[in-house]
């Protein structure tokens, strides 16, 4: 009996000091991550985990760590997942957008994962290769400069259907899911060293609008009863909004191409908002799948596991549903990590973004970062052991965005409680700030009360990216690329651009718009203040 209490005992110090092997490279765990698509990150911790169940999320609460501060480096899908996918700042790579991103050849975490002896699968939604998204993805981002308003998007509007029975809605997305699970038993069967998935998924992304055609964006929040249920509706909370005399001009941009300047009740408000929570509960039920999969399996307690998301989504909040936006509802993103040597029921302050990521994962497996990366490892801020980098993580988080529904290329700093988000040239365009302490809503600029604030925030802002010069390589971008792609379309131009889902009268609208881009191709003159030269 004494004997087996000192087995016990062993056991259980082998199992807590794990986290040593990693950087000795004696046993090394296998890596999944679950990536969901717009996920407020907001909703991974209190107040905003009380809105809507979320039990596998709180799971990986209560057994991992919660990093509260973390932010994507770009709000919208392929940008975002490029700084994930490369560990590099947008603009070191130039996703400039969702078709303008990653080369198909560029090395991933995960293939570096694969060349040191790990088992690799990657299924769902990877996007982060250049080439891929709509044909009006691509001309919304490269007509942005343009001075004309068009709206974009569909009217975002809540649609639901099934029963109390009917679970499975996002039906691409649990295929995929299974097939991890499925993935994870068999390679359990049979172990040969350590493995690492990904696993993209597409929800809680709102669904394409079908009644607008083939070419809409995703507009329609859908659930049924059994994921509403799972909503605490009186805790859903009607948004303020600034009056629209009173917005930003890059937020009405927005606002007006994502076709929400128009009215809305708060019934459609409140609604499409319990919708959006409710999408959140069924991606967290796919997390659930694969958490069910490394217990069934036994490999939970040699897993390190990673959940997140590339950007979040607005749900009406700033009069704006998506994302391309820099308040928090799009900017914000999940991050928790659960697994061997990770602290328990943790909540990480540090200031965090998606290009983390890649060393983190590297230095869980390892093996050495290259020295081109914009990120730090995380196991610092989470890890039991003490043998990790120490290299500091800095006091800063950097996210930027080039593509559509915004009139200018965009940059935001996160330092401290402040908010620093200025435009183009940083000064065509006024800037803001906010004090997320004192303004969580975001509704007070108050970039005219600190200027000794922003004249720091700017500065240190521009030692790491010249964003002036980057804002220009972009507005020369889209115009040389919108270019070559009309040229290519010959005669069929303008069939091709009248069929876009641009909400405009193109019988009355479409010459005056297409003298306005001969005018923008043509002209060598500067735009908020640039020249191409």
């Amino acid at each position: 009996m004494e004997s087996m209490g000192i087995f016990v005992v062993a056991v259980l110090f082998l199992f807590q000091n794990v986290g040593d092997s990693f950087c000795q490279n004696v046993s090394r765990p296998n890596i999944v991550m679950v990536m969901s698509d717009a996920f407020d990150g907001r909703l991974s911790f209190d107040p905003g985990s009380t809105v809507v169940h979320l039990p596998y999320i709180n799971y990986l609460r209560e057994l991992g760590s919660t990093f509260l501060n973390a932010y994507t480096n770009s709000p919208i899908c392929c940008p975002s997942r490029a700084a994930m996918w490369s560990g590099r700042f947008v603009h070191l790579t130039q996703s400039w957008n969702n078709y303008k991103c990653l080369d198909a050849n560029a090395t991933t975490w995960m293939d570096l994962l694969e060349r040191n002896g790990y088992r690799t699968k990657t299924m769902g939604k990877k996007d982060y290769i250049s080439g891929s998204h709509s044909l009006s993805n691509r001309v919304e981002a490269w007509t942005r400069d343009v001075p004309f308003l068009l709206r974009q998007e569909g009217r975002p509007v809540s649609e639901l259907v099934g029963d109390t029975t009917t679970v499975r809605i996002m039906t691409e997305d649990w295929k995929n899911t299974d097939q991890v699970a499925q993935w994870i038993r068999q390679t359990a069967s049979a172990p040969h060293g350590p493995f690492a998935i990904y696993l993209g998924l597409n929800l809680p992304h709102p669904y394409r609008t079908e009644s607008l055609g083939p070419t809409a964006g995703g507009s329609t929040f859908r659930s049924s009863p059994y994921w509403l249920r799972k909503v605490s509706s009186e805790l859903v909370s009607i948004p303020k909004w600034l009056p629209v005399s009173a917005m930003h001009p890059v937020d009405f941009y927005s606002t007006f191409t994502k076709n929400c300047s128009g009215a809305f009740t708060e019934e459609e408000v409140k609604s499409i908002r319990t919708f959006y929570y409710a999408m959140c509960a069924e991606a967290d039920a796919m997390l659930g799948q694969v958490i069910s999969a490394l217990k069934e399996t036994g490999q939970l307690n040699n897993t390190v596991l990673i959940f997140t998301a590339d950007h979040g989504e607005l749900a009406m909040e700033h009069r704006q549903f998506y994302k391309m936006s820099m308040f928090e509802g799009s900017s914000h993103v999940p991050l928790l990590i659960m697994g061997p040597g990770v602290l328990s029921g943790l909540q990480v302050d540090q200031l965090v973004s998606l290009v983390d990521l890649y060393s983190t994962v590297l230095e869980i497996a390892g093996i050495s970062a290259p020295g081109d990366l914009s990120g730090h490892s995380l196991l610092p801020l989470i890890s039991k052991s003490s043998d990790f980098s120490k290299k500091p993580h800095p006091d800063w988080v950097l996210s930027e965005y080039h593509g559509c529904n915004a009139n200018a290329s965009t940059y935001m700093l996160r330092v401290g409680p402040w908010k620093y988000i200025t435009y183009s040239d940083g000064f065509s365009i006024p800037p803001q700030l906010f004090n997320l302490t004192l303004d969580k809503d975001e509704l007070h600029n108050v970039v005219r009360e600190f200027p000794d604030v922003q004249a720091h925030l700017d500065e240190l802002l521009r030692s790491i990216v010249d964003y002036p010069e980057v804002s220009k390589a972009v507005h020369l971008y889209n115009r040389e690329a919108f270019a070559a792609w009309r040229g290519s379309l010959g005669r069929n131009y303008s069939q091709v651009i009248a069929n876009l889902r641009w909400h405009v009268d193109w019988q009355k609208d479409v010459l005056a718009n297409e003298r306005a881009i001969d005018e923008w191709l043509s002209d060598s003159s500067t735009f908020y203040g640039f020249s191409d030269g």
